[in-house]
């Protein structure tokens, strides 16, 4: 049973930096793709980034240039580097992962940027 556990959460002042990672198990493949999802108090869950089996990446408009997303294949672990983070940061950070078609989603971390 494939398991994906979030870590690195918490609170940080605006202009500083979180590094979330999410680490896989159960599976011995490796997924096509892997992505980080947020959901804000009220509002729907949204795609931050996500990146393909290749290394690939996508942002959404909000986070370009500020965050980055990388996946180590072999450790079967995905980050996500948030620099310059903004109160509009805050939410549920969640990880996905995609193989053959079917997703997976961790826990959630809660990520909380002070003004």
């Amino acid at each position: 049973q494939v398991q994906l556990v979030e870590s690195g959460g918490g609170l940080v002042q605006a202009g500083g930096s979180l590094r979330l990672s999410c680490a896989a198990s159960g599976s011995t493949f490796s997924f096509d793709v892997m992505g980080w999802y947020r959901q804000a108090p009220g509002k729907q869950r949204e795609l931050v980034a996500d990146i393909s089996r290749g290394g690939s990446s996508n942002y959404a408009d909000s986070v370009k240039g500020r965050f980055t997303i990388s996946r180590d294949n072999a450790k079967k672990t995905l980050y996500l580097q948030m620099n310059s983070l903004k109160p509009e940061d805050t939410a549920v950070y969640y990880c996905n992962a995609i193989r053959w078609g079917i997703p997976y989603w961790g826990q959630g971390t809660q990520v909380t940027v002070s003004s």
